[in-house]
Order: structure tokens, then C-alpha cells, then sequence
């Protein structure tokens, strides 16, 4: 059996307007695009493998608030990628609206059978 290897990459990409799920947005969460290019490439999602977030305290007087910083989705493309992407609520760096949000995390690549 072959394990995946993760490599990390942290670099933002960019997502193609009018790709954005909506139904999400509507809920008041990132609307996760479904086409989006990196390095020059596009790619599309063909599905959501998984979905979490991180949180971190709120300030203030409302010691029980937590904030959701980061949206993670662990995704397929239909070229068969296994990437991990991420929005981030509080980017760093950037003016106003135009801040970086979405970035590539990680790309999972399979082992060969002769690494195992």
C-alpha cells in the first residue's frame, strides 16, 4: 500500500469570478471557488473531501467568543490533485478589499509503489 506525501505550498492563488459556490456565501461562509489558476494553471474541483476550520479567542468582554480565522478545503480537481485550500478572514499585508484571501496549502502527491 503506497502513502500520500503532503507537500506544503502556501502560495495564493486566484480565483476565476463567478466560480464562487454561492449557496455558501449566502450563509455568511467563503463561497469555496470551483475553478481557480495557480502557477499558470487552472483547476477545477470536482469535490470537497473534507471541510474545517480554525478558530482563535475573540477580545473583548465576551470571553466565550471564538473567531473563525481560517476555512480549510481538502479538495480533488478533475485533473485528479489532491489540494488542500484555504480562505483567510484576517489576511495579512494588502490594502483594503483587494487583500490576498484564498491560498494553496498543501498538495497531497502519491508515493510510488517502490517508496512503501
Amino acid at each position: 500500500m503506497t502513502a500520500d506525501r503532503e507537500t506544503f505550498i502556501g502560495e495564493p492563488i486566484q480565483p476565476k469570478l463567478g466560480s464562487f459556490d454561492t449557496a455558501a456565501m449566502a450563509t455568511g461562509g467563503p463561497g469555496l471557488p470551483r475553478v481557480f489558476a495557480w502557477r499558470g494553471n487552472e483547476y477545477k474541483v470536482a469535490v470537497v473531501l473534507k471541510t474545517w476550520r480554525t478558530r482563535e479567542p475573540g477580545v473583548g468582554m465576551d470571553r466565550d467568543y471564538t473567531y473563525v480565522r481560517k476555512h480549510f478545503y481538502r479538495v480533488k480537481t478533475t485533473a485528479s490533485d489532491v489540494m488542500t485550500l484555504y480562505f483567510d478572514r484576517k489576511p495579512l499585508g494588502g490594502r483594503g478589499k483587494h487583500k490576498i484571501r484564498w491560498f494553496l496549502f498543501s498538495i497531497a502527491q502519491a508515493a510510488s509503489p517502490d517508496e512503501s
